[in-house]
């Protein structure tokens, strides 16, 4: 089994990725993913890797029509919940991104927070991107975010600890290794005398790199930049950043 098939993982890491501060700033993340995609009213939208519906849920709410897709159960039933709550319709769908295609569905796609990467096969990389551009309409969008190799280089910390809402204690440590091609993690969990540990890794993307396959798998007009809000790549970049056109 693959570390990203293990449903326990996802369910322990829950409360860290999808914490009360990043639900707040998906708002403002939707604002910039709307105008590099130069979104038009209504326009149908995928969210690849959606996880818990942070971007999804927004989009709905904005007016597009848009369908949620992730691998992991317990990510889409907590964002139907939440789309019943606010009252916004959203298509979710259980699916591997390496299976999950709908020739020319959509007029624009997303993926974001570091949710591509995951596969030791890199031919699997361009399998999902190839999936992403067979989805999108002629002229289409695609905009993906993630954590870029540069901007690691400048930030890395080897150990480090945070302390989430519900007082859970995280430890971090991570090793870049195979040339800064790829990042294992090892995060432990500590609340109240119970300590879990869990182990992933994923692939590592310099800017060129990440846009050079985009460009393998058919994409134009493929752009960088530092932020969803449209800063350059550069060494003050915050975030990896890339569009591209089918």
């Amino acid at each position: 089994m693959e570390w990203f098939e293990n449903d326990e993982l996802w369910a322990g890491l829950f409360p860290f990725l999808f914490d009360k501060e990043r639900s707040q700033a998906a708002p403002g993340e939707v604002d910039g993913a709307e105008r590099l995609l130069e979104l038009q009213p209504g326009a149908r939208i995928l969210d690849l890797g959606c996880g818990a519906g942070r971007h999804c849920l927004e989009l709905a709410r904005r007016g597009y029509a848009v369908t949620g897709v992730d691998r992991t159960a317990l990510y889409l039933e907590h964002a139907a919940r939440t789309a019943r709550e606010r009252g916004v319709e959203v298509d979710f769908v259980l699916s591997d991104m390496r299976e999950f295609r709908r020739p020319s569905a959509f007029d624009a796609a997303i993926n974001m927070y570091t949710s591509f990467g995951y596969f030791a096969d890199p031919r699997d990389d361009l399998r999902v991107l190839a999936n992403l551009r067979d989805s999108l309409v002629d002229g289409g969008r695609l905009l993906m975010e993630t954590t870029g190799k540069e901007i690691l280089a400048r930030i890395f910390q080897a150990r480090d600890w945070q302390e989430a809402e519900d007082g859970t204690l995280w430890l971090l440590d991570r090793e870049v290794s195979d040339g800064w091609s790829r990042m294992a993690q090892r995060w432990i969990s500590l609340k109240e005398g119970r300590r879990a540990e869990y182990n992933f890794t994923h692939r590592l993307f310099s800017g060129w790199e990440l846009a050079e396959m985009l460009r393998s798998a058919g994409f134009r007009d493929v752009r960088l930049f530092g932020s969803v809000a449209g800063a350059p790549y550069d060494r003050q970049a915050l975030r990896l950043v890339v569009t591209g056109r089918k």
